[in-house]
């Protein structure tokens, strides 16, 4: 027998109420040993004294009862609303403790036991720590939209049409003697090209999902003293790198997230890129290029200063030409060319996004150029996204047993057919959870909250 779970399930510090949770078989035996409830009426709430098991009073909560299998694990669950101090949520998790068969929670416990108890399904769970996780409006409605099923109904369209497929091919092979039409071989051909065909569109998303669920990565690159770190400063509206005229004051990599017209946006602010025998700046510089290269976006920043007053046509685009080189390395990149401390110059060039961090103009600009490029990348479609680098392997992996299926088109191999099929179910089954894999839950599981 299972052993009955509890643990906070709101987050820890001094709050006007704290709530535990307790799922398991003996549920019910905090309301027989704790409470002088005996038959509760299932969902509803009830004020009570909380004691100990030496009768001692803790609290007074309300007490909820949701009896198996209507609850949020499937199985028998109380919740202890109590007051949020901290000294009454340590006590009754002490007395809790003293109870048998009852132990204190893991990470992402009570979301696995809906889970084997089928009242969600993997991908429901991962949207609801998702949404647990968002920080921006657009986060949330993914992460909702993923919690409702978006993903799972998809799923298991595509897995129920390959159990159709499968059926008609033990048919044909259990069969062979009855009047099977000639032509199923063809048409269960069509039918996995289709599901190829659904498939490779699912994943030719360009990673919207994922990027919307960790953040629209925006790097800051130029020369050192091209104002980056007072330009990151002015985007993020507070001091989140050191601003000096020293070359070079800038190491490592800084990090600022932003909420932009509802989306995340992680900007990294990095290291001046020059040539430097300097080991440490040298380091940082490594750093800005590998972290260019792995961005969404790049902002790479010039300084109007290093214009200087003679601007004429052929001296722009030489000068242009040479920061241009600075920058060859992120062509293939996604990139805003911006010129800074416009308010020092006599001229400014043409072709980059003017700015000034010292004064602030052009910078509603700037960021309404990049809210555009957000949106225009992260806008959600019709159809969910996929959100985990999981679903992208499982389904890659059912995608490969299809295309393997597609070589085997003579009736005499349909049973080769059958197993590649099978195969292709299965890593589909993955995702939702339709087979259970203990280690593949251990993993999921392992980053959920303690109490969720």
């Amino acid at each position: 027998m299972k052993n009955t779970i509890f643990a906070p399930a709101t987050a820890p510090g001094k709050a006007g109420v704290g709530i535990i949770r307790i799922s398991g078989p003996n549920a019910k035996l905090v309301m027989d040993k704790m409470t002088n409830l005996k038959n509760p009426e299932p969902r509803s709430a009830i004020l009570t004294k909380l004691r100990t098991v030496s009768g001692e009073v803790i609290d007074q909560p309300i007490v909820i009862y949701f009896p198996n299998p209507n609850s949020f694990t499937g199985e028998d669950v109380v919740e202890l609303h109590m007051h949020g101090g901290r000294a009454i949520i340590k006590k009754t998790l002490t007395e809790l403790e003293k109870l048998e068969d009852f132990r204190y929670a893991e990470r992402g416990e009570f979301t696995r036991r809906a889970v084997e108890n089928g009242k969600m399904d993997l991908t429901s769970a991962e949207g609801m720590a998702d949404l647990i996780d968002a920080e921006t409006e657009e986060q949330r409605k993914q992460a909702l939209r993923q919690m409702d099923g978006a993903l799972a109904r998809i799923y298991e369209d595509w897995r129920a049409d390959l159990v159709h497929l499968l059926a008609w091919i033990e048919a044909y092979i259990d069969f062979p003697e009855e009047e099977i039409p000639d032509d199923v071989a063809s048409k269960i051909v069509g039918k996995i090209k289709k599901l190829q065909s659904a498939l490779s569109e699912h994943l030719s998303d360009d990673h919207r999902g994922e990027i919307l669920r960790d953040g629209f990565q925006i790097c800051i690159i130029g020369e050192p003293n091209v104002g980056k770190s007072s330009l990151m400063n002015k985007l993020a509206q507070k001091d989140v790198a050191i601003v000096s005229s020293v070359a070079g004051t800038t190491r490592d990599i800084i990090e600022v997230r932003l909420d932009i017209r509802g989306f995340p946006v992680v900007i990294a602010d990095t290291a001046g890129i020059r040539e430097t025998d300097e080991e440490i700046e040298a380091e940082g510089v490594r750093r800005a290029k590998k972290r260019a290269q792995d961005a969404d976006l790049i902002l790479s920043v010039y300084s109007a200063e290093d214009f200087g007053e003679e601007l004429d046509e052929n001296n722009q685009k030489n000068i242009i030409n040479h920061f241009e080189n600075e920058t060859n390395l992120f062509r293939n990149r996604n990139m805003l060319r911006i010129i800074n401390k416009i308010d020092k110059a006599q001229k400014v060039p043409s072709g980059l996004i003017p700015v000034s961090a010292k004064t602030e103009e052009g910078l509603e600009e700037l960021l309404n150029i990049i809210g555009d490029q957000v949106e225009r990348t992260l806008n959600l479609r019709e159809e969910p996204s996929l959100t985990r680098l999981r679903h992208r392997n499982h389904l890659n992996e059912c995608l490969e047993f299809l295309n393997h299926s597609l070589t085997k088109t003579d009736l005499s191999e349909l049973e080769l057919m059958a197993e590649d099929l099978r195969m292709a179910m299965r890593a589909l089954g993955k995702i939702t959870g339709q087979v259970q894999i203990d280690e593949l839950l251990d993993i999921i599981f392992s980053d959920f909250c303690i109490g969720k």
